[in-house]
């Protein structure tokens, strides 16, 4: 837990002093990266914006910036915060029970525990309420049986944060629950899926009679909607992140040395993720290098996508200055950074195909930059159906931001008598 000193009205400068004072007295390259993540938790350090109950100090978004400039000016290694992991903590922080928190948030930070997510399913993508994985209560237990799909890191995922129906005889966003399930026992099969660019980020998960415990549910049973809507806004959020964690992984010492194969691990499935966002810091050098720079439609079509960009950058710190200021609009405002990014990526596999013409089909040492052209190509397009279809967040910022009224419903009524998947 955090110390006794509460730092949450200091001064940036006072923050950042103390928080180099005790990085002098605790960071060593030669402790294991275990051992370092459980201190940094003891201390208050490893998600310092996080209440003081849980592991944090109570600070702002900006103080916390603060804390991550003075680890970074050090070169110390952070808490374990990243992909699914985060998704599941900051969906516990906000709707879990003090059991929960106890349980689960502290493995999250250190490293120990791997998350991944099972909202999607083959009959339910954009659609994300019409789900039909059922989970039915058995005295202690909730017994799970159906089929998820697009699951990032399952295959080595010790927990997941899931959704599932309780209730068939209520309308289908309120007979929905949110579970956290054990990905290591009997009746969870994982299997991987290869896509167009040829990786294999993503898989689908069978649940057979798998089992949850009643104390593992988040909320009340038919509350798993207004959860899950928590879930997807940090994801949407995410998508105009960098996913960088910079040169730690090259520098020399034991704890970076673990770090470097944690991040291997962890990192796998989005190495191509620079790729579906387009690459836009590709477009400029290579309209310069080949020379199609001169051409005035290649030009304008730069433009374009460079002032997307941009505008992107400041609507993202419009966002983060509104969260900070307390507002709780962070649903729609993810919707739009995740529709922007969108726009962008597929400007960016525009430009870089006017760029470079045919040969922008030509993968491996054959194409332009060794494949990469190609691979953005290939990767765009699940940029606007990954987090939730670019339809759905077109719906969510007519309705929750402009005020316009919602599409005409045929869905209503019991989720058993909805049909499903009728031809």
């Amino acid at each position: 837990m955090a110390e006794e000193q509460d730092l949450s009205t200091a001064t940036d400068e006072v923050i950042h002093e103390t928080v180099l004072a005790w990085l002098k007295d605790n960071w060593r390259t030669d402790r294991p990266l275990a051992e370092w993540r459980n201190i940094l938790v003891d201390g208050g350090w490893a998600a310092p914006d996080w209440p003081t109950e849980c592991y944090g100090r109570g600070f702002s978004l900006a103080q916390a910036q603060v804390v991550q400039r003075a680890f970074r000016e050090v070169g110390a290694v952070g808490a374990a915060l990243g992909g699914p992991g985060n998704l599941a903590a900051h969906t516990i922080l906000a709707h879990g029970n003090e059991a929960q928190k106890r349980r689960y948030l502290r493995p999250i930070l250190t490293g120990e525990h791997a998350w991944c997510q099972l909202f999607s399913e083959p009959g339910s993508g954009s659609d994300l309420a019409g789900l039909t994985t059922r989970a039915k209560r058995d005295g202690d237990n909730y017994i799970i049986n159906g089929q998820k799909v697009w699951n990032t890191s399952a295959h080595h995922a010790d927990f997941g944060i899931l959704i599932a129906r309780t209730d068939w005889d209520a309308p289908k966003h309120q007979g929905i629950s949110y579970f956290l399930i054990n990905m290591r026992q009997p009746g969870v099969e994982v299997r991987p899926l290869r896509q167009m660019n040829g990786h294999a980020s993503f898989n689908e998960v069978f649940l057979t009679d798998a089992l949850v415990p009643v104390t593992d549910r988040l909320g009340n049973e038919g509350d798993g909607w207004r959860i899950a809507s928590s879930t997807l806004s940090a994801e949407r959020q995410a998508f105009s992140r960098d996913r960088g964690i910079g040169t730690l992984r090259e520098r020399e010492g034991t704890i970076y040395a673990e770090y470097a194969a944690e991040q291997a691990i962890a990192q796998e499935p989005y190495t191509w993720y620079p790729q579906r966002a387009g690459r836009v810091d590709l477009a400029l050098p290579r309209a310069m290098a080949t020379g199609a720079i001169r051409d005035p439609v290649v030009r304008q079509e730069l433009a374009r996508l460079l002032c997307l960009a941009h505008a992107a950058e400041y609507a993202a710190a419009s966002a983060a200055a509104t969260r900070r200021a307390g507002s709780n609009t962070i649903v729609p405002a993810g919707s739009i950074a995740k529709l922007t990014a969108s726009l962008i990526a597929r400007q960016a596999s525009h430009v870089h195909t006017l760029v470079s013409g045919p040969e922008a089909m030509l993968g491996g040492s054959d194409g332009p930059m060794d494949g990469v052209i190609a691979e953005i190509l290939l990767s765009v397009p699940a940029i606007s159906i990954a987090g939730g279809t670019d339809e759905i967040q077109k719906n969510i910022i007519s309705e929750r931001v402009l005020g316009l009224p919602k599409e005409p419903r045929f869905d209503t009524g019991p989720f058993r008598d909805i049909p499903r998947n009728a031809s």
